[in-house]
């Protein structure tokens, strides 16, 4: 059995062991796999696992011998799904591997919001506050996370864990998901309409999957329908956001 990793190196930068897979049979490791050799690389390989190099219908299609993708992270978006199910192929993924981490990342983009902790380090590292004539220094309003209302677009694992963080600071949750009618939600999370979570979120923090329904969720619709200052955190995936629109809201003061 050949096996074939295009991009190991962000899996494994030197602190793990592939022996485990090595076992499996003849395995080739890419640290990194540009587009114009993914073909190449594949070959023969019977398996192909990847962390964010693009497997896409071509590839799928012009793999003979591939039997499984297995995709080292939990977005999937990479691998044309509709290719690979055309020949049977499975195509698995990763999917709670990152919930801590992910959440506790989200957690600390909200926090630097509120206190610009990175900016403030750099301004007393720069002699300002010993220039400062008062004791009490500060760059930006501060802001207390109490009695906010964060609105979470995706109740998988990592969106319901950043709710659980979240409600610890006092903030009140609002919750969408596609599928919010299967989901059970823990007590302190609302279900919502997405326009009603738009409109009454302070803070709206993005965790769904990249899907035809999800791309672009946030444009200059959905924008006009928030609050003015709202604050948006994308720890999912960019395409999620249409950039110009988001622009456009920024220079606006939206």
């Amino acid at each position: 059995m050949k096996i074939v990793i295009l991009d190991g190196y962000t899996e494994n930068p030197g602190d793990l062991s592939w022996d485990a897979l090595k076992q499996l049979g003849d395995c080739t490791i890419y640290d990194r796999t540009p587009a114009e050799a993914i073909l190449e690389r594949i070959g023969d390989a019977e398996i192909v696992l990847t962390n964010k190099t693009p497997l896409s219908r071509e590839s799928i299609e012009k793999s003979p011998n591939l039997q499984y993708i297995g995709v080292l992270a939990t977005g999937y978006n990479i691998v044309d799904i509709e290719a690979a199910k055309e020949r049977k192929i499975p195509v698995c993924n990763v999917p709670a591997y990152s919930t801590t981490a992910v959440s506790q990342l989200t957690i600390a983009l909200l926090l630097e919001l509120c206190h610009h902790v990175g900016e403030h380090n750099r301004s007393v590292q720069q002699g300002d506050w010993s220039r400062s004539p008062d004791f009490c220094y500060w760059k930006y309003p501060l802001t207390e996370l109490t009695g906010k209302t964060m609105g979470i677009i995706g109740c998988g694992q990592i969106g319901i864990q950043t709710g659980k963080l979240a409600s610890t600071f006092g903030m009140k949750l609002l919750a969408y998901d596609h599928h919010l009618e299967r989901k059970t939600l823990p007590p302190a999370f609302c279900g919502v309409s997405l326009e009603t979570l738009f409109e009454e979120a302070d803070v709206i923090s993005l965790h769904c999957p990249l899907t035809e329904d999800t791309r672009e969720i946030i444009c200059a619709d959905t924008i006009s329908k928030m609050k003015d200052g709202v604050w948006i955190l994308n720890t999912a995936r960019g395409p999620l956001i249409r950039e110009q629109d988001l622009r456009a809201a920024l220079e606006s003061g939206k």
